[in-house]
C-alpha cells in the first residue's frame, strides 16, 4: 500500500497553503433554550454550545461563596465521525471539558455571580481534527451571548507538523498521519496562551515557530467571533427600529 502523502507540489492534501486556515463560520443565539449559545465550525469540524445561568448550584455543597462555579461539558456526538462513537462521558470527553473549562476562566468576571453555576455544554456534531479547539471558540461566543461580563473572547486555533513542514490549522489525515498536533488557546486582551497542548515530539526552536503561527490562527478566529457578535447585534438593532 503506497504511502499517503500529505504534501504535494508546495500544497497541502486539501489544498492549502501552510499558513492557511480551513473556511470558518460562527454563529450566534442558535439554541432558543439556551441563555445564550453559538456555533463555531472550521472546514469540516462543527460545534455547539450552550450556556445555562447563572443558576442555582445542585448539589448546594459545590456552591463557591465569592464567585460562580464554572462547569463544561464537552461531548462528541456518535455520528460526528465516519466511525460511530459510543455515547456518554469518556476520559477524552472529560479532560478536553477540563482545559476548555481552563482556558476560557482567566476572561470570565465570575466574582459576579456568588453561589451560582454557569453551566455551558458544548456538543461536537461534525469531526474533522481541532474539535476542542471548534468547541472552545463556540463556548467563548456562547458566554458572551449569554451577556455573562468577560474580559474578552478567548480564541483557539491549532498548528503541527506533516512530513517536517510546520503547518497551520491541523486537519483530516493531517491529524491521524501528521507527525505533531498542537492546539492553542489564546486571549488576546492579555496577550496570554491560556491552553497549549502538544501530541508529537519537536525540538525547542520549532516549537517556538508552531506557537507562533497558532496564534497568528487564533488572531483569525477571533475576528470571526467578534463579527459574529456584531451581527447578532446589529440585526437585532435593526429589528427594534
Amino acid at each position: 500500500m503506497a504511502e499517503l502523502e500529505l504534501i504535494k507540489n508546495g500544497k497541502r492534501i486539501d489544498g492549502r497553503s501552510f499558513d492557511e486556515l480551513r473556511p470558518m463560520e460562527a454563529k450566534v443565539g442558535v439554541l432558543k433554550n439556551a441563555d445564550g449559545s453559538a456555533m463555531f465550525r472550521i472546514g469540516n469540524t462543527v460545534a455547539v454550545a450552550g450556556v445555562f445561568g447563572p443558576r442555582k448550584v445542585f448539589p448546594k455543597h459545590q456552591e463557591i461563596s465569592d464567585r460562580a462555579v464554572l462547569r463544561i461539558k464537552y461531548n462528541m456526538a456518535p455520528f460526528a465521525t465516519s466511525e460511530r462513537g459510543r455515547p456518554g462521558t469518556s476520559r477524552r470527553s472529560t479532560e478536553v471539558s477540563m482545559v476548555i473549562r481552563e482556558a476560557i476562566m482567566p476572561s470570565l468576571f465570575l466574582e459576579e455571580f456568588p453561589k451560582t453555576a454557569v453551566d455551558v455544554h458544548i456538543e461536537v456534531l461534525q469531526a474533522d481534527a481541532s474539535t476542542r479547539c471548534a468547541g472552545l471558540n463556540a463556548a467563548s461566543l456562547a458566554l458572551a451571548d449569554a451577556g455573562i461580563p468577560m474580559r474578552d473572547l478567548v480564541s483557539s486555533c491549532s498548528a503541527g507538523k506533516i512530513e517536517g513542514t510546520v503547518v497551520l490549522d491541523i486537519a483530516g489525515k493531517e491529524d491521524t498521519e501528521g507527525e505533531l498536533d498542537l492546539p492553542v488557546a489564546f486571549f488576546k486582551k492579555q496577550n496570554m496562551i491560556t491552553l497549549l497542548q502538544m501530541d508529537g515530539i519537536t525540538s525547542k526552536e520549532e516549537i517556538k515557530e508552531i506557537v507562533r503561527l497558532a496564534i497568528k490562527g487564533c488572531e483569525t478566529v477571533y475576528h470571526e467571533q467578534r463579527s459574529a457578535l456584531k451581527r447578532k447585534y446589529m440585526a437585532e438593532s435593526a429589528i427594534e427600529v
